[in-house]
């Protein structure tokens, strides 16, 4: 029997075709059961999801009810469940801060970001959403399967483990994103979707804004994550 996704749960669902794939590719040993939907057998990412569970002995079960309870939606031909696990970053890379994010979408989106522009290490700020909500796995599209995570009591904890270059981005910084050079490894810092950075980080690292037209207050988080990342990664895409 399904049950609707609960933060203690020791498990999560990962819901949708591509999020199943995502899962099975780099996370096999994590999933325990993988469910697909009758109509949606003939479905190219089907055939492969059954392919994968077959090599990698991972049960699979069609059950359209399963699924039609774990994703609240119709036309999700896939679900999987899977192991919560524990993460670990690289201290010789470049890391993403987010400092209490609310929104599992938002996560979701930025999740996916970080993977499309070449970053791998995501740090978030407690309180801050659940990387493990199949909200946040489906907006991620499954690219949180790809990403090195830890969340952090506070901001000053991180830094007790990781000696990044701190840049901290704000509308209202000193310094303009595209006319600023970034000294590798660093660590790119964001606020949550309300209020943004407390001004105290000003202090912490050298602050950024975003030019913009001056007719919005500011971007939205995963837009502005975006354009961050694409700035300071363009030379490696």
């Amino acid at each position: 029997m399904a049950k609707n996704y609960k933060k203690d749960f020791s498990y999560s669902y990962a819901v949708g075709v591509f999020p199943v794939i995502e899962l099975l590719r780099n996370k096999p040993d994590k999933a325990t059961k993988v469910y697909i939907h009758p109509k949606g057998e003939r479905n190219t990412g089907i055939k492969e999801i059954v392919d994968i569970c077959g090599k990698a002995d991972i049960p699979i079960e069609k059950n359209g009810r399963f699924i039609e309870k774990v994703s609240s939606s119709e036309n999700v031909y896939a679900a999987a469940v899977f192991n919560k696990y524990e993460s670990r970053l690289n201290p010789d890379v470049n890391h993403v801060i987010l400092v209490n994010p609310s929104d599992p979408g938002n996560l979701g989106t930025i999740c996916r970001t970080m993977i499309g522009f070449g970053f791998s290490d995501l740090g978030i700020i407690k309180p801050g959403a659940d990387i493990f909500d199949p909200k946040t796995i489906r907006a991620s599209m499954g690219a949180i399967f790809q990403l090195n995570f830890r969340y952090f009591s506070s901001f000053e904890e991180y830094q007790k483990n990781f000696k990044q270059n701190v840049y901290v981005f704000m509308t209202d910084a000193k310094e303009t994103l595209g006319r600023f050079s970034f000294k590798k490894p660093y660590v790119f810092v964001f606020g949550n979707e309300g209020g943004g950075l407390d001004p105290k980080f000003k202090k912490i690292g050298d602050s950024i804004k975003i030019p913009q037209s001056g007719k919005v207050d500011s971007l939205n988080l995963s837009a502005a994550v975006a354009v961050s990342l694409y700035e300071a990664g363009k030379p490696n895409l």
